[in-house]
């Protein structure tokens, strides 16, 4: 099975913890493309046809990137607004169709903000709900999500903080990777 992980982080030079699982991930997986939105699209200007033809070329397709006010952020939204256009991604002459699409994103939130409970922002998985959404009208299999709460940008200047983000954000590409080897069979 051909995969391919899409990253989605607007500033890896900024991330702590999304750095961090693209590192395991790179490590685990080394024939694993990893597309860095923030590195393959320098200002926010995508190579089109380049991008279409790495999700083309993919049986597995990942998404990774921090949960930004519930959604996709900046760049990775625009990501979406342009390569998965009428015609490649949906339509007639789509692309995408029976391909596996897994959603793997990080949030600054402890898990309590997302139970759905009295309290909590809202239930995680009505959040997300857009992800299946965008599946769907792809044709893409989309596969249950992965995330991992808590690893607030807040504590950035706190070494022992940062290590903290660091082993979750490893222990988080594990289970990660474990997850990919296991979709790929």
């Amino acid at each position: 099975m051909k995969m391919l992980l899409v990253a989605g982080h607007p500033d890896l030079s900024q991330s702590v913890v999304n750095a961090a699982i693209l590192d395991e991930v790179a490590r685990a997986l080394p024939g694993v493309p990893i597309r860095k939105l923030c590195e393959t699209a320098p200002g926010g200007v995508f190579d089109i046809p380049a991008e279409q033809a790495a999700l083309a070329g993919a049986d597995l397709i990942v998404w990774q990137f921090p949960y930004h006010w519930y959604s996709l952020p900046w760049l990775m939204k625009k990501w979406l607004d342009e390569v998965f256009v009428h015609g490649f991604a949906h339509g007639t002459g789509a692309k995408l169709a029976g391909k596996k699409l897994l959603v793997s994103f990080t949030t600054g939130a402890p898990e309590a903000a997302y139970t759905g409970q009295p309290g909590s922002v809202a239930d995680i998985r009505e959040l997300v709900s857009v992800f299946p959404a965008v599946a769907k009208a792809c044709g893409l299999d989309y596969l249950a999500p992965m995330w991992l709460n808590g690893v607030s940008f807040a504590s950035r200047d706190d070494a022992a903080a940062i290590a903290r983000q660091q082993t979750l954000a490893r222990d988080y590409a594990d289970r990660l990777v474990a997850r990919i080897r296991g979709i790929a069979g």
